[in-house]
């Protein structure tokens, strides 16, 4: 039976009171910067790491481990969803529809 690798992971999770991503650091603190984050190579370590902040639950919820990528500057983001959460809250408007706000902005004013 072949044993599929293990790819790099970080833990992340929601902060409890804001709500905000946070990353766990190799020094147990929650970090808003996912470049602080441990990268956790072994498997059973970042097991370990996960029971860590999910017994925390009054400092963070929905804690999982995510895959991520080395850097010069830290860890990085390997799938959309955790570069989407390194950008912060998803309630204003990025990229494209920045531009539509601009553009939908700029007609409302013209009709006046």
């Amino acid at each position: 039976m072949s044993r599929h690798r293990h790819s790099p992971k970080v833990v992340t999770a929601s902060s409890l009171l804001e709500g905000d991503t946070v990353w766990l650091t190799a020094d147990d603190r929650w970090t808003r910067n996912m470049s602080e984050a441990e990268l956790i190579e072994d498997e059973a370590v970042a097991e370990d790491r996960l029971l860590l902040a999910i017994s925390q639950p009054d400092l963070v919820v929905g804690a999982y481990l995510a895959d991520a990528a080395p850097s010069k500057n830290g860890p990085i983001p390997v799938h959309v969803r955790e570069t989407l959460r390194t950008k912060g809250p998803s309630n204003y408007f990025h990229g494209k529809q920045q531009q539509e706000q601009a553009v939908a902005q700029a007609s409302n004013f013209e009709e006046a």
